[in-house]
């Protein structure tokens, strides 16, 4: 008789996931630098590039509340390879497409593929001791993060070496890959209901979202809104870096690239190597109050920077900002939603974070253009101020729970 398989430790768990979630990035990071120009040899306008980009986040936010209210029902595990798959089916349209709607279905396939981020969050939460959450969340975006770095370059000399439709297929051929990994290695998170337990009430998924409006002085709600808002920070700087760099100190196409590998290696670093420690000695609340002032100060010395010099010294705080609000706002919320609900509430917060993607190019592009160069990194700067005085105000989560066993998931032995 064959021994009973052991359970996967935390770590082995933890370190199953990271992996699946980069792979999962590195082809998201194939594809999305070259859409423009597929887009442009298929006769495709630059509005219409720019609604094409935003077709993916549109179709994220719709879909991650669902995902995360499934995954609260049926488990975590099948809903990410749901998720997985469905990305593979979008990088093979990708490949085959000859015509700018069958990009659009493309990114749209990709997007409600990719609404399944909130439920990697929620396994982390269901695997991980609450001490813990934050620094893991942290390795789980430098995952993601080292994905976006290698992505391109995989879709580049695909895309030289074997032709246009190479890099859908490589891509695909590599999320099937990630899927039979997942498949095998990946086990379930979801904690079943102990018995005689009481199951929670289900509403309608939107109901939380709108929560979040209704009762914005709830403790979640604030995190919720200050997750979103720091995500439409950062996405209206990532919009409009590449122009102001260049219409502020003639950054071309040649080096452009230099800077965004500035920054993807600051917040890798960051999140990967520094958040624990910083996280254990000074908490979550404290670690985001402190990514919410280094965050808006970092948007506004953009603006004063006299040379590129001097910008190197202002660059890493909006990725150290970031790294150190994010994952501590998600691990605080992870700690206060209910178990059973932990899944939907990270899908609102994706959400919201969704919303903010589709809402920050559009605005920020828009006050470039007819306001003024520097008038991006204001609104961006101001709005994360106003929402971050709500991290005034929240209390920080006791963690006497920290040495709570975690229990098993369903089928471990």
């Amino acid at each position: 008789m064959n021994p009973p398989r052991r359970a996967p430790t935390e770590l082995q768990q933890l370190s199953i996931l990271i992996a699946t979630c980069a792979i999962d990035m590195i082809g998201f990071a194939m594809i999305l630098p070259l859409l423009p120009y597929y887009a442009l040899k298929l006769n495709a306008t630059p509005e219409l590039i720019g609604l094409m980009t935003a077709t993916f986040s549109v179709a994220q936010l719709f879909a991650a509340p669902y995902w995360g209210r499934l995954s609260d029902r049926y488990g975590r595990r099948p809903i990410l390879l749901i998720g997985l798959s469905a990305s593979a089916v979008a990088y093979v349209i990708f490949g085959l497409a000859t015509s700018v709607w069958l990009l659009f279905l493309s990114r749209l396939v990709q997007g409600a593929g990719g609404g399944t981020t909130g439920v990697a969050q929620a396994y982390v939460a269901d695997t991980i001791r609450p001490s813990g959450r934050a620094k893991a969340l942290g390795w789980l975006s430098a995952a993601t993060s080292a994905g976006v770095a290698v992505g391109p370059a995989i879709g580049s000399f695909s895309h030289a070496y074997l032709g246009p439709s190479a890099p859908g297929f490589v891509a695909a051929a590599l999320c099937l890959i990630n899927v039979a990994f997942a498949w095998r290695w990946l086990p379930e998170s979801r904690v079943p209901m102990p018995p005689g337990g009481t199951a929670a009430i289900r509403r309608p998924v939107w109901a939380a979202a709108a929560e979040v409006f209704e009762h914005p002085s709830r403790p979640i709600s604030r995190l919720i809104w200050i997750y979103g808002t720091g995500m439409f920070a950062f996405s209206c700087l990532t919009s409009v870096l590449a122009l102001f760099l260049d219409a502020r100190f003639g950054v071309t196409e040649e080096t452009i690239g230099y800077f965004y590998s500035y920054v993807g290696a600051l917040s890798f670093l960051m999140r990967s190597l520094f958040l624990g420690p910083i996280v254990a000695r000074f908490g979550e609340t404290r670690t985001m109050r402190a990514g919410t002032g280094i965050l808006v100060a970092g948007l506004m010395l953009y603006t004063v920077a006299p040379n590129v010099w001097a910008l190197a010294f202002i660059i890493p705080l909006v990725p150290i900002g970031t790294a150190l609000l994010f994952p501590s706002t998600t691990a605080m919320m992870s700690r206060l939603s209910p178990r059973e609900q932990l899944g939907t509430t990270m899908g609102v917060a994706q959400t919201f974070a969704g919303v903010a993607r589709v809402a920050a190019p559009l605005l920020a592009t828009g006050a470039f253009q007819r306001i003024g160069h520097d008038s991006p990194f204001y609104l961006s700067a101001v709005t994360v101020a106003i929402v971050g005085l709500m991290a005034l105000r929240i209390e920080p989560v006791p963690m006497h729970t920290a040495e709570t066993p975690v229990p098993k998931p369903e089928g471990s032995g």
